[in-house]
This record gives structure tokens, C-alpha cells and sequence, in this order.
């Protein structure tokens, strides 16, 4: 399974802050594209994903996540990045960096799991991070994703 990320998807340079200015801003970019969705359900959905447990994984990367009623059966992807970091409650208490929102269809379980091994796997490699934070805008960013892509 292979990720599906436009540049349009890129957010290089994230404005966010806080944890909430973060799913708030990746959501804005997921509402342009789609524009029959609802933001504030998204963000809605989002928060209630994180008060399960937060979404930073460690190794400043987040994967923040959501389901979505009568969504379609592929999910949607957004990168977005944070030169400063934002403190996500990230499992080993560091600053998240690297943000990949994910949103699929409450219908693809299985899907929803597997994309979030994929872009877990993707961001294990500590050169991949490097170059994700180095790079110099959203070409380049989605450069460095399919290039990974394509080793893995």
C-alpha cells in the first residue's frame, strides 16, 4: 500500500504552536481538497483520538488520526512540518516535528491500520527525518516521501 500524497498536501512550514493549532491546520488543508467535508467535525474527531492517547509517536513525529462516517474508502493524507516542534505528549516527552495526518472511511479498518505501519516505517529511519526537516519545501518534501517509497 502505497501512500497517497499530493504536494498540494505538503505543509512545509506549519504555523501551529500547540497541539490543537496543529489538527486544527493539517485539517484546514484536508477541508480545502474536500471541501463536502467539516472541518470542525475533523478537528472534533481528532481530539477525541487524542484523548485516548496522544498521537506522538517519539523521534519528533506525530501521526494524528481519525475515522470518518460514510468518508471515502481511501484515506487522506497530510504532511505538515514544524521547524520549532510542538509539544504533542509525544511517548518520549520530546517536541514533534513531522506530522502525518491520517483520515479513512470508519468502514476501513484494515486499511486505516495498515497506512499507519506504512508511514510508521517510513519515519522509523532517523536519515529520513533528517531530510524531511532539511528539506527545502513541499517538492522536496514529497521528493524525499517517494523516494523512501520506492525502498520500501
Amino acid at each position: 500500500m502505497q501512500l497517497d500524497l499530493p504536494v498540494e498536501a505538503i505543509i512545509p512550514v506549519l504555523a501551529a504552536v500547540t497541539r490543537d493549532e496543529v489538527l486544527v491546520e493539517l485539517s484546514a488543508n484536508v477541508v480545502a481538497r474536500y471541501p463536502e467535508l467539516d472541518q470542525s467535525e475533523i478537528v472534533r474527531i481528532l481530539r477525541e483520538r487524542e484523548q485516548l492517547g496522544s498521537t506522538g509517536i517519539g523521534d519528533g513525529v506525530a501521526i494524528p488520526h481519525g475515522k470518518l462516517r460514510g468518508f471515502r474508502p481511501e484515506p487522506v493524507l497530510v504532511f505538515g512540518r514544524s521547524i520549532k516542534g510542538v509539544d504533542f505528549n509525544s511517548l518520549d516527552a520530546r517536541k514533534a516535528h513531522l506530522f502525518f495526518l491520517m483520515l479513512a472511511s470508519e468502514t476501513a479498518v484494515d486499511t486505516h491500520l495498515r497506512m499507519l505501519a506504512r508511514i510508521s516505517r517510513l519515519l522509523k529511519e532517523p536519515s529520513v527525518r533528517k531530510a524531511l526537516l532539511e528539506a527545502a519545501d513541499a517538492p522536496a518534501i514529497h521528493a524525499v516521501i517517494a523516494e523512501q517509497e520506492r525502498r520500501c
